[in-house]
């Protein structure tokens, strides 16, 4: 599956199937929760919330390659990522973009 930000393939014709959708919301344990929290007072990266985004994007896609494929798409064009905190130490992460299917037989 052809994934890409770009909202127009060059050389190629295709036809719009519609808007394709994955999200996925995560939190991190509490332990690591109130690590983060302490971390916060001395600085650094919150690695353990890097490695929760980082989960929840792979996710995400995963989530949005399949909605494409049931759409019958070969692509998806225009993707974004949009993240939202949902409580203290929980991230819900959208995945969006328009899924194609080439009509050029390439």
């Amino acid at each position: 599956m052809l994934l890409t930000t770009t909202h127009v393939l060059q050389g190629r014709t295709y036809e719009e199937l519609g808007l394709a959708e994955g999200a996925t919301i995560q939190t991190v344990h509490f332990g690591k929760d109130f690590m983060n929290g302490l971390k916060t007072l001395v600085g650094g990266e919150l690695t353990s919330y890097c490695e929760m985004m980082e989960k929840a994007r792979v996710i995400a896609t995963d989530r949005l390659i399949a909605c494409a494929e049931k759409m019958g798409a070969d692509a998806v064009i225009g993707v974004s990522y949009t993240t939202n905190s949902i409580a203290s130490s929980a991230a819900e992460i959208l995945a969006y973009g328009t899924a194609i299917r080439f009509t050029d037989g390439k």
